[in-house]
């Protein structure tokens, strides 16, 4: 056996049985009670587990006291953002030495004017348990901000408007919104997403006029089926505004003049099940990036604003089978490619006039680079932020005419400890059982061997085409520097290898997820960077699905795991149409009411594979209030693992009462949380200080 608990008696939650039958299969679910969010014994059961975790993290009180301080002692707590110019003001984000929150400001034509403030969060978040301010947007005028406000970590936020001349908030208060607005170029008029209030999908696109009351505001647009959400926004040329409709494999746009606010949306090429485009406007066109004609890596097209049905599609950058096209940004005289190859991400520039057509370059064998922040359109200069593993992040300007850069701000990293040449990066290539090659990123001191005795933990994503970037972490020092190995394993159901590594890791191929997490730590031993003794595994939200699978098929890998907001109650949870992302999923998962779906899904739900046998190590974290993956979900596998599991090994769960899915609000708070989680590694491994 591994480390036993203390003789401390866990919290055990009440059976009540509930029958769940579907297709001829009929499953008993003991915990089904725990989704009574208003029922006061849930209440009680998690707070319960609460107090368990309390008592049974006691010893490390002090040392998350002390992690907590060290992680923040790196941070510059008196710091500011690069300022970014849009519309003839400087904008900045500010933090104050003590403060959770961001402030806003901005100077006028030049960085020596005075600062303006636009918001101060700190003041706005006094008396909150949580606070999230989003889509600070500011109308062509200069002279209003709307803002969205979450006070609850619900994701639904009041959109709020205030004068910047008078400093006043208009009365208006729209609530149950995305927080993000779009103006129309009348500076009065401003359109806006509303999320149906059980589901929370963004379905409805509404048109206010400012200083009038929100129950007279104008419905624009309605997304009648429930696979689809909806957003609204406007074009980086100001010229007009954008109505989108996605599900995960289709698409569809509407735009409008942003000078006729109230006119009619066009469309711009019908929805058809499986293709997907975006569009951002240059001159007569939009440009288009689209999987068109079965571009799996996506293609650039572009299409007379009069004309904008696919038929009018004209390429631009064709199609490659090893190149992923992420992202396009444009100017007035060029144009921005954000590509993928062989995992890596490059930025390529091609000149309008076809002068010029080359790539940023970048040496380092693993990093991560992103067109950063450019909102004015007619500029030589492109701003991009750079990092790697060991690299802290970089704001950067590129002059595209004379090819010069300029390191507008790097991360600083406070103390004395931090020096890049102490830290090694490297990047490995796993050999699946199915033939594939997994990368796995890895980081660890330069006094760090590799070897049978050494910890290691593996972070795992893989699902959404979300790519799990090789990103720098000022606060994963304090594990790099106590001995441990941090790895990334770039498994399928991301994009890391383009649009066929995330198909072959969704749907009917989801297990290939798991068996790639599962083949990648198998090789780590194999290789000798570590041993299953001190192998660490952790995932969160859809990874928490992949770790709940992969400790189901094999948990002698692990001696802990960290299972953060975990999706593991997949069947039950996507046959329920009325718990928010549900509908919008269909095409990532499958639908369960479908019997082949139902079957396959049911083979690897972390939840129903629950067996008695031993597990590892386990921290289970949530949030009362997460609306992605409801709190239930954990409480419910943690009361079965309590249950069914043979051996004597930690297994805690907390749940935080005040917040979401995202965790903490505040940066301190937040870093609190992951004190937490370290201490739990790091006590597993013996290491107290």
């Amino acid at each position: 056996m591994r480390d036993a608990q203390k003789q401390v008696k866990p919290p055990v939650a009440q059976k009540i049985p509930k029958k769940l039958e579907i297709h001829g299969d009929l499953r008993i679910d003991n915990y089904y009670w725990l989704n009574e969010r208003e029922n006061p014994e849930v209440i009680k059961y998690l707070e319960e587990e609460n107090a368990f975790y309390d008592e049974m993290s006691s010893h490390t009180t002090k040392f998350q006291e002390d992690l907590f301080e060290e992680m923040k002692s790196r941070i510059k707590e008196e710091d500011e953002s690069v300022p970014y110019r849009k519309n003839g003001f400087y904008y900045i984000t500010r933090f104050k030495t003590g403060q959770q929150y961001p402030i806003y400001a901005r100077k006028k034509g030049n960085l020596e004017a005075p600062e303006e403030l636009i918001v101060d969060v700190n003041e706005m978040a006094d008396g909150h348990d949580y606070y999230a301010l989003t889509g600070l947007n500011i109308s062509s005028d200069n002279r209003i901000a709307a803002f969205g406000v979450d006070t609850l970590s619900r994701r639904q936020y009041d959109l709020r408007f205030k004068d910047l001349e008078t400093m006043e908030l208009y009365p208006e208060e729209i609530k149950n919104t995305t927080g993000n607005s779009a103006w129309a170029n009348d500076n009065r008029t401003v359109f806006y997403t509303r999320k149906d209030p059980v589901t929370l999908r963004s379905d409805r696109i509404y048109r206010h006029t400012l200083g009038t009351d929100p129950s007279e505001d104008i419905l624009i647009y309605e997304e009648d089926d429930e696979t689809f959400w909806t957003f609204v926004y406007k074009s980086k040329s100001n010229r007009y505004i954008i109505i989108g409709s996605y599900s995960t494999l289709t698409t569809e746009y509407r735009f409008l003049d942003a000078d006729d606010p109230e006119g009619d949306f066009s469309l711009v090429q019908e929805r058809e099940r499986g293709l997907e485009y975006s569009i951002a406007h240059f001159q007569d066109h939009f440009y288009v990036h689209t999987n068109k004609d079965e571009a799996k890596n996506f293609k650039l097209m572009k299409t007379p604003v009069d004309k904008t049905g696919k038929e009018n599609w004209v390429e631009v950058i064709a199609h490659r089978k090893d190149t992923l096209l992420e992202d396009i940004s444009i100017f007035k005289e060029f144009i921005v490619l954000e590509e993928r190859n062989n995992g890596l991400n490059k930025i390529r520039i091609r000149k309008w006039d076809n002068s010029e057509d080359f790539y940023l370059p970048f040496e380092e064998e693993t990093y991560s680079a992103s067109v950063y922040n450019n909102p004015e359109f007619d500029t030589h200069l492109i701003r991009y932020s750079y990092n790697s593993l060991t690299t802290p992040n970089s704001v950067i300007d590129f002059d595209v005419n004379s090819k010069t850069k300029d390191v507008k701000k790097e991360q600083e990293v406070l103390g004395d400890k931090f020096k890049k040449e102490n830290y090694r990066s490297e990047r490995i290539w796993a050999d699946t059982r199915d033939g594939k090659k997994v990368a796995i990123s890895m980081v660890y001191h330069k006094d760090t061997k590799p070897g049978k005795d050494t910890p290691l933990l593996l972070y795992g994503y893989g699902s959404y085409g979300s790519i799990v970037r090789d990103r720098f972490s000022s606060v994963r020092l304090s594990l790099l520097d106590r001995g441990f190995i941090y790895a990334i394993a770039h498994v399928r159901g991301g994009e890391y290898l383009g649009r066929s590594w995330y198909e072959d890791g969704k749907m009917f191929n989801k297990k290939n997820t798991f068996n790639d997490f599962v083949d990648s730590a198998s090789h780590l031993i194999d290789q000798g960077y570590t041993s299953a003794d001190h192998l660490y595994a952790e995932g969160g939200s859809a990874g928490g699905l992949l770790v709940g699978a992969v400790i189901n098929m094999n948990p002698e890998l692990f001696n802990g795991v960290i299972a953060a907001v975990p999706f593991v109650d997949v069947v039950t949870t996507m046959l329920d149409e009325s718990i928010p992302l549900t509908t919008g999923e269909f095409d990532e998962w499958g639908n369960p009411k479908q019997k082949e779906s139902y079957d396959y899904m049911l083979s690897y739900s972390p939840y129903d594979n629950l067996e008695a046998k031993e597990y590892p190590n386990l921290l289970v974290t949530t949030g009362l209030h997460d609306s992605q993956v409801q709190y239930f979900e954990p409480a419910k596998w943690v009361a079965k693992l309590r249950d069914m599991k043979t051996d004597n090994n930690k297994l805690l769960l907390y749940t935080n009462m005040d917040t979401g899915h995202g965790g903490a609000s505040g940066r301190f708070d937040a870093l609190k949380e992951v004190a937490r989680d370290y201490a739990f590694l790091l006590d597993l491994e013996g290491i107290t200080n």
